[in-house]
């Protein structure tokens, strides 16, 4: 009996153990298959995953390519334009037309078929996040915003996705696209004739920029007031929305006019102003814009007139102005430096990679410290060129000029054919007749008021007067490019800034389009000379007096800086101008000889200063070579000294000497090149040339 008990309990026992190991076999192989289900689920969801990185990266490849083969097209037409001597429409009006060509066909040719399992149509929030964090099957998935899409564009989701990948991110433009265009403007800067007018630049660039964003602006409020009067306004559109147009639209692109001017060699003056205020009214038109969506009155409607509210948004204005200017001028002279007192000239690819890195940072510096990048590299390229381009190396120098002349070319029709683009793949316009229409005319008179005011009062302080022709010239040639679009599409959050990013880019349109391609008839019609040389035509008598006395009041604002500069901060910066140890004081040797380079004790009897012609008749200006010397005074009277001259010259022949082109004064066999500008032909005619 005890036997059978015992038997019974060890059957019992193992019976058990047998049902635990069956019963965790059977957990094993749950788990085990759970787990491959969920290795499976998770392989395919990373294949998944790959699949649809692999179709975005393709995808954008191809709006890249688009935008190559746009670029191209775009050169192979300008060259077709060129050969065929073509100039009723330039190089950037075409990149536009292309660009609608292909925004027409992305917009409505090309349909991408929605996949409705992937669209999830309610999510109930109190507010647009700019991020979510979405919780699937434990899973968290990040997602951004991509923006609103109306209620009955739902269906079109695939669609929306196509054409906002070819919409850039509007830093793109500030970042990468406007600093080589702004800084090539300064670096290619004609100083000689820039200064020349830099007065009536000025006046035109901040006084007349700012008159034409309060003008712009007031009509604009009156047109917005009479919308708001007919049912046309569907949303907010406050005063200082009607100014921040006003301010964007005052930014002017003559691209293509001074292209037809350049070819066909219209007046230097001309040239020279409108170049000028082009160049500084986009770096005024930035800082203004900032400085309108700055102004904040206290209370809660922030939208009233407060007069310390405007004062407090002209300081910012002057702020940000003058700061910018400062760390675009000290990045110029930190380049400078750095050129001048190391070897890098013997490494012509480092000493351009440096000078091409140092400038466009200064752009990205003046952003991140709260400034604007536009006028920061601005005057680092102006700043670049009258300093540093003199301490590079010939091949560097040669280098430099190539590459942003190619980097302004190519980011200048870049914008131009995504402006066309733009027209057709932007998913937020709002055009509204009334508004364009008043936008057009507002335009024209803010021109207006402008230029001819701003003539009349500046032609009482000149000798040499802005013709009538050249001001109507002026108000033709008032177009509108690159500045403008960046300004506007930047923000596009509202209702009144989707209004006028969408009636800016008819503004573009219309006057590349219709005023850029009637420049050569609007000359034609102005009876403007072309075919002028500048220094050619002005060796006669009659305009050799104008001109030295157009150099007598432009000379008086730069007098006191020229002699700094010259005496000073070129010695510093440049291996060109006198030794410091001639110009500073005695006590200051040991810093003067540090400070000036051997190369300038070498070029100690030579004038490399090309912008010499400003001051040559203001003051009493000595030229000493040898045992002669020439000096000129105020009165435009000229001496000489040393051994008589064989042929007395004239006040008038010497004058021209002095002034024009890239001449020689040869005396006793020894000659001493006197340049000007590196572009000007050298002057050769032996009956201007003075012989012992």
């Amino acid at each position: 009996m005890v036997f059978k008990v015992t038997v019974n309990s060890a059957w019992r026992a193992t019976r058990t153990l047998w049902l635990l190991v069956l019963v965790s076999l059977s957990v094993c192989i749950c788990v085990c298959r759970a787990s491959s289900s969920l290795q499976e689920d998770s392989a395919m969801e990373n294949i998944v995953t790959e699949k649809k990185a692999e179709e975005s990266h393709r995808q954008d490849s191809a709006d890249l390519l688009i935008f190559i083969l746009l670029l191209t097209l775009t050169i192979l037409t300008i060259w077709l334009f060129k050969h065929r001597r073509f100039r009723f429409l330039h190089e950037t009006g075409l990149a536009m037309i292309y660009g609608l060509l292909v925004g027409v066909v992305l917009r409505y040719g090309i349909h991408v078929p929605r996949d409705i399992s992937n669209v999830t149509l309610s999510c109930p929030v109190n507010a647009s996040p700019a991020t979510l964090l979405i919780n699937v099957s434990g899973k968290f998935y990040e997602y951004t915003l991509k923006g609103e899409i109306s209620a009955n564009k739902v269906d079109d989701v695939q669609d929306n996705e196509m054409l906002r990948k070819v919409t850039f991110d509007p830093e793109v433009f500030f970042n990468i696209l406007l600093p080589p265009i702004i800084f090539h403007a300064g670096y290619s800067l004609k100083r000689r004739h820039f200064f020349r007018n830099m007065g009536s630049i000025l006046a035109y660039a901040f006084l007349g920029t700012v008159i034409s964003c309060f003008v712009i602006g007031l009509l604009m409020y009156g047109c917005v007031m009479l919308m708001k009067q007919v049912g046309q306004l569907a949303g907010d559109f406050f005063f200082t929305d009607c100014l921040f147009f006003g301010a964007i639209v005052s930014a002017t692109d003559p691209v293509t006019v001074l292209a037809i001017f350049n070819e066909l060699q219209v007046d230097v003056d001309l040239y020279a102003l409108l170049f000028g205020e082009s160049v500084l009214n986009d770096a005024v038109a930035v800082v203004l814009s900032s400085s309108i969506v700055a102004y904040q009155p206290q209370g809660d409607n922030s939208h009233n007139f407060e007069v310390m509210a405007m004062l407090k948004s002209f300081g910012i204005f002057l702020g940000v102005f003058s700061g910018s200017f400062a760390l675009g001028v000290a990045t110029g002279v930190v380049t400078a430096l750095v050129t001048k007192f190391t070897k890098l000239r013997d490494f012509q690819l480092l000493e351009t990679a440096l000078f091409f890195l140092m400038s466009w940072s200064t752009f990205l510096l003046a952003e991140a410290c709260g400034f604007t990048g536009v006028v920061a590299v601005l005057f680092c390229g102006i700043t670049q060129a009258h300093y540093t381009f003199n301490n590079l190396s010939p091949e560097s120098q040669d280098r430099t000029k190539q590459l942003f002349e190619l980097l302004n070319f190519l980011a200048e029709n870049f914008i131009f054919s995504y402006m066309g683009l733009t027209l057709f793949t932007f998913q937020n316009h709002v055009f509204n007749p009334m508004f364009i229409v008043g936008a057009f005319v507002a335009v024209f008179l803010g021109r207006a008021a402008n230029i001819y005011p701003l003539s009349f009062l500046l032609n009482l302080g000149r000798r040499n007067k802005i013709r009538s022709n050249f001001q109507h010239m002026m108000m033709f040639a008032g177009l509108r490019g690159a500045m403008t679009f960046a300004l506007s599409i930047r923000d596009t959050a509202t209702y009144a800034r989707q209004m006028m990013f969408s009636t800016t880019l008819l503004v573009v349109f219309f006057t590349v389009w219709i005023c850029g391609g009637g420049t050569t008839q609007m000359l034609s019609c102005q009876r403007i000379r072309v075919g002028v040389d500048s220094d050619q035509d002005n060796m006669s008598i009659a305009e050799g007096s104008e001109r030295r006395s157009t150099k007598q009041e432009s000379a008086w604002l730069f007098r006191i800086w020229y002699n700094f500069d010259h005496n000073y901060l070129k010695p510093i910066l440049t291996h060109s101008g006198p030794p410091l140890t001639a110009t500073l004081p005695p006590c200051c040797g040991p810093l003067a000889r540090f400070l000036t380079s051997p190369q300038a004790y070498e070029n100690e009897c030579q004038l490399k200063d090309d912008d010499s012609d400003l001051i040559l008749t203001d003051g009493d200006i000595n030229l000493t070579y040898g045992d002669i010397t020439v000096s000129t005074d105020a009165t435009g009277a000229h001496t000489s000294g040393g051994p008589a001259f064989a042929g007395a010259a004239t006040s008038d022949d010497l004058d021209r000497e002095l002034t024009y082109g890239d001449h020689e004064l040869v005396m006793r066999g020894t000659r001493l090149v006197l340049p000007m500008d590196d572009s000007e032909p050298p002057f050769t005619d032996p009956h201007h040339r003075m012989r012992m």
